[in-house]
């Protein structure tokens, strides 16, 4: 039996002292007091991110994925504030799907870190548009209609949460019922549907959206379009990626505002060259690209961002500093929102500062960057 341990920090949202007791890894006891010294850091529950593609040199889609990637992102991520992670898996023949899905199951049956942060994969595609632009970098030759029997049988290679489609095929919303009877969250994204098809797929039973306001054509009409009726739509909870790149500030804040901060979250969207030094790199998808000191990845010689390239955290400093969030409202889209849509996937929820959640926690500057994580009551350093 481990022996009980502890941590202490601010509440965001009241400036309180909050003494965490630990036990077993599990929150046991939180103490409230009114007096602080003004130098104690601010607490809060691990971040949560719904959608990462790659981190630190390792790729959840690689031509042959393994187990040993996933673990190496979980403990990066870790480091980093990231205590709860979706691993995305992208587009491709379905056997490829299948691999990818095995070695993210075999990840969280051979170590016990990645079993605890990883509560199901992300499926985005291969139900996408095939239009350029709203299809993104997603490869053309393997994008399909949309096939519940096909989630079905990627359910049984693995833990499928949810599963990102474009509803513009003609039996979009008779296969999103089928898919949410199946028991599989459904997300819109990467879309050239019109608002009426949007529409009848929320009827059907879609209730995310994927990074909403990329993936789609760079011009639409001013009105309908499918950004407007996804915002409009309270039954749809809208992701946002926050680095700053792929949304301007005043676009993030209105869209936000429209949703509500309880119906939006951010995912870092990040891919393999994530958390890596800047410089010029080869890829196997697009060629030579970018990464500069920003965190903006993008194709040599273009204006083309070739993937998001910052973790979480910098996103919700980026929601602190330009977006106009207090820290405790930033929070809530890292935390509790994308927490509660891990619990409507069939997992335990997360993003919880409360007795008997498990103990992820960080510690945080008033600015919102992490200087320690505590994963399962264990400490870690932080690297920003």
């Amino acid at each position: 039996m481990s022996a009980p341990t502890g941590i202490e920090g601010r509440d965001p949202a009241t400036g309180e002292l909050l003494r965490i007791r630990v036990e077993q890894g599990v929150i046991a006891e939180i103490h409230r007091a009114a007096d602080h010294p003004a130098e104690v850091p601010f607490v809060s529950p691990g971040l949560v991110d719904l959608q990462v593609n790659g981190f630190v040199g390792h790729d959840v889609n690689a031509e042959e994925p393994t187990p040993e990637a996933i673990v190496a992102i979980t403990a990066a991520l870790a480091e980093r504030g990231v205590t709860t992670w979706v691993p995305t898996v992208v587009t491709a023949p379905e056997d490829a799907i299948h691999a990818a899905i095995a070695a993210v199951r075999r990840a969280r049956e051979q170590d016990p870190h990645a079993h605890a942060a990883i509560p199901f994969i992300h499926v985005e595609g291969p139900f996408l548009s095939d239009h350029p632009g709203p299809r993104g970098v997603h490869a053309p030759d393997a994008i399909r209609p949309i096939d519940a029997a096909e989630v079905e049988r990627w359910r049984q290679t693995g833990p499928v949460g949810y599963v990102t489609v474009s509803p513009h095929w003609s039996n979009s919303a008779a296969e999103i019922a089928r898919i949410r009877q199946g028991g599989t969250v459904v997300a819109i994204g990467h879309t050239h549907a019109n608002s009426e098809m949007i529409t009848a797929a929320v009827d059907a039973g879609a209730e995310l959206s994927t990074h909403l306001g990329n993936g789609i054509f760079p011009e639409l009409p001013r009105h309908p379009n499918p950004i407007w009726t996804q915002l409009a739509d309270d039954r749809l909870t809208c992701g946002f990626i926050a680095d700053g790149h792929h949304l301007p500030a005043d676009t993030l804040k209105a869209m936000i505002r429209a949703k509500g901060t309880h119906r939006s979250f951010l995912v870092s969207d990040s891919v393999e060259l994530a958390g890596s030094t800047p410089g010029r790199y080869e890829t196997a998808v697009g060629g030579l690209v970018e990464l500069d000191g920003s965190g903006r990845l993008s194709y040599v010689g273009t204006d083309l961002l070739a993937g998001a390239a910052v973790s979480l955290g910098e996103g919700l400093r980026f929601l602190v500093s330009h977006v106009g969030l207090s820290l405790a409202e930033a929070l809530g889209l890292v935390t509790s929102v994308p927490g509660r849509i891990v619990q409507s996937c069939g997992s335990r929820p997360r993003g919880l500062l409360r007795v008997g959640q498990p103990a992820d926690l960080v510690l945080l500057t008033a600015d919102g960057s992490v200087q320690a994580t505590m994963r399962s009551g264990g400490l870690l350093g932080a690297q920003g």
